[in-house]
């Protein structure tokens, strides 16, 4: 029996991860490989899942994460999409607060580990946001360095917002950290389909458990009744705290006509007309979240 290729796709909060997943899901296709993709959100919302094409099949799993909380529900996903779908390859991406280790040994059940060619863990790194780490809390930190040490492949994706010595800064220490594995700098997530495929999973080392609960980690989720102001949702963003590591989902500007996505990580939000309606919420991503704050603060944008 043949046996499923199985990528693991780690890396922070906003690093590029659903970027990766497109690209590397639109070179597959061109392959003819069967492909399966399972996604992971902390919160209870699904936002990214509009990223994996309707011929592809797809599990998600909400509201927790795999490496800890949702580790019996992803065994029993993982195990359906073999049994119902038997790909080629499947790729896992994980949520932007789990060990990628944990993840991998999820993946290991007694009901499917022969089944599976784990090929390795992919993490990718926010350039800028390594470079300023000194803001983040120490648990999260620890996590970033977690992230990078256990990795197969990481990639230093956004390099096109670093100048030439910051780049060589930052491989510098992340060589340092992941001795085993390779490095390979990136902009916008791309990267080619053959040096992913070259990847063969190293043995890992002692992992430090990334409790979620240690690191404080939630999510909030605020729906819109409304419009909403531009210059006063991007007031919002110079304005909230620097512990709020991520915002996703799908607003209606007053300014403009339609639905916008919206993406924001480390101070650069970005935003991108949607040829559908979509449903009007934004999922909040950080450590100890005053959900009635964010709450007060859209309200008074919305019209």
């Amino acid at each position: 029996m043949s046996q499923t290729e199985v990528y693991i796709l780690g890396g922070f909060l906003g690093a590029g991860k659903t970027t990766l997943l497109k690209n590397l899901l639109k070179e597959e296709k061109e392959t003819g490989r069967k492909i399966a993709v399972v996604m992971n959100e902390l919160g209870k919302e699904s936002i990214d899942s509009d990223a994996v094409a309707d011929d592809i099949p797809l599990k998600e799993l909400l509201n927790g994460c795999v490496c800890c909380t949702m580790q019996g529900q992803f065994e029993t996903q993982l195990h359906l999409l073999l049994e119902d779908h038997g790909p080629d390859v499947i790729y896992i991406e994980t949520t932007g607060a789990a060990h990628p280790v944990e993840v991998l040994d999820s993946c290991l059940s007694p009901l499917f580990a022969d089944r599976l060619q784990m090929k390795g863990i992919i993490s990718i790194v926010d350039g800028s946001r390594w470079d300023a780490q000194d803001h983040l809390s120490i648990p999260v930190r620890r996590l970033l360095i977690e992230q990078v040490k256990h990795a197969d492949l990481v990639l230093l994706n956004k390099t096109d917002l670093l100048s030439e010595a910051e780049q060589a800064e930052i491989v510098r220490q992340l060589q340092a950290i992941q001795v085993r594995g390779s490095l390979i700098m990136t902009s916008h997530a791309k990267v080619n389909l053959a040096d992913i495929r070259k990847m063969t999973g190293s043995r890992k080392g002692e992992i430090e458990k990334s409790d979620i609960g240690k690191l404080h980690m939630k999510t909030y989720v605020h729906s819109f009744a409304g419009s909403v102001d531009l210059e006063g949702f991007e007031q919002f963003l110079r304005e909230m705290p620097e512990t709020i590591y991520r915002i996703k989902g799908y607003v209606s500007f007053s300014e403009s006509e339609g639905t916008f996505s919206v993406q924001y990580s480390y101070g650069m939000p970005l935003y991108m007309k949607e040829p559908l309606k979509m449903k009007p919420l934004l999922v909040f991503i950080g450590e100890n979240l005053n959900h009635s704050w964010i709450s007060e603060k859209m309200e008074e944008i919305t019209r």
